[in-house]
């Protein structure tokens, strides 16, 4: 559905503009250019709004299409048009391709909780393949110029490192699969239909705007959730697996502009950070941001890659993008930003679908909000 208004109030208040109303661009001479008009997919959540601010400054006229499961509605940047629903909804989206005939694509729904899809494989794959097949379905009926993918490292598997994008990719996990999955179908539309696509695979991306009230993914905002409740910070394993945590500052501009660079088109780009560190170094930084010495409650390990960091020669080359945020001034930034807005309340997952080897710190929450349907 459409949200029925178009002005805006205090900062704490969404503002949603009718696309209708904002000016075409106008070029220097006088003479009126079109404006470029962008879908931002998962626009309301954490990377997608930084990427619907970007395109924003970039002159685009933005629609995010968001179904607020993850996101929140305040999220969406000042200038935006925000339409609640979901891109497992054909209908919704024939609507509207055909209302703002769309330029650009950028992709960024997805339920992204590699750990938890072994354990959702239905609503895994319905959400992150068929909902992404219903939005190239109409990006090639509609010739939209380029199609931007946020994929994700997690379909290289436990592969040599570092991962680089000239690997055959063997991912692990259902989200993954998932993933990876589209990329193909995105190869496969441009060979039958000419579709451009941009393929980005980000890493363990962090920052303002992430959801921390999700227990299943995102560690720094589980972290930074649990320390502000004064909870111990929960770690799966002995904490030695190592990650390169990435600021989405590093991470959403390229992604946004990536579409006015034309050596990127059809190319696969990992982006963020070039550093590892392990969670047990993760959860000292997140301690120090707020002033804490954080107590550890160590659990068993999970079925996980456990090393995972990528090479970035792609996206230096292509788009001059280099990490410049540190992990501790990135961190600093978020706990900044969380400590404004608080704990928030971490709901389990309704609709678990197998329980068997479920980890232990969520199998309990999954026995009280699953009510029927439950594989064992």
């Amino acid at each position: 559905m459409y949200i029925p208004h178009c002005t805006g109030g205090g900062t704490s208040e969404p503002y949603f503009v009718c696309l209708e109303l904002i000016p075409r661009n106008v070029s220097t001479s006088g003479a009126s250019e079109p404006t470029m008009i962008s879908l931002v997919t998962g626009g309301a959540g954490f990377i997608g709004s930084h990427v619907a601010q970007q395109c924003l400054d970039l002159g685009h006229q933005v629609v995010v299409l968001d179904d607020l499961s993850g996101g929140f509605a305040d999220q969406v940047p000042h200038g935006a048009t925000l339409v609640q629903g979901s891109i497992t909804d054909p209908e919704l989206l024939a609507r509207l391709f055909h209302e703002h005939r769309f330029d650009y694509i950028y992709h960024l729904a997805a339920y992204a909780a590699e750990g938890l899809s072994h354990f959702i494989r239905r609503f895994n794959y319905t959400n992150n393949v068929i909902g992404s097949a219903n939005l190239i379905n109409e990006a090639v009926k509609n010739e939209v110029k380029c199609f931007v993918f946020t994929s994700s490292i997690a379909v290289y598997g436990a592969g040599q490192l570092p991962m680089s994008e000239d690997m055959i990719p063997q991912p692990e996990d259902p989200y993954g699969i998932a993933k990876y999955c589209v990329e193909l179908d995105l190869r496969a539309a441009h060979h039958q239909f000419g579709l451009n696509s941009i393929v980005f695979r980000p890493h363990n991306v962090y920052g303002i705007h992430q959801n921390l009230g999700d227990r299943y993914r995102n560690v720094i905002g589980i972290f930074m959730n649990q320390i502000m409740q004064d909870q111990p910070l929960t770690i799966f394993g002995d904490g030695t697996q190592t990650r390169a945590f990435s600021s989405v500052e590093d991470v959403a501009p390229h992604i946004a502009r990536s579409v006015h660079v034309p050596a990127a088109q059809n190319k696969t780009i990992n982006i963020g950070a070039d550093t590892p560190y392990s969670i047990n170094d993760l959860a000292r930084v997140v301690g120090d941001a707020f002033g804490r010495a954080p107590r550890i409650d160590y659990l068993p390990a999970r079925n996980e890659v456990l090393h995972a960091y990528s090479s970035h020669e792609v996206a230096r080359s292509v788009l001059g993008a280099a990490a410049t945020v540190s992990l501790e001034e990135g961190i600093q930034r978020m706990a900044s930003w969380a400590k404004a807005v608080g704990a928030r309340s971490s709901a389990s997952f309704e609709g678990i679908e197998v329980t068997r080897n479920l980890p232990t710190a969520w199998a309990a929450s999954a026995a009280e909000t699953n009510k029927s349907g439950v594989v064992s």
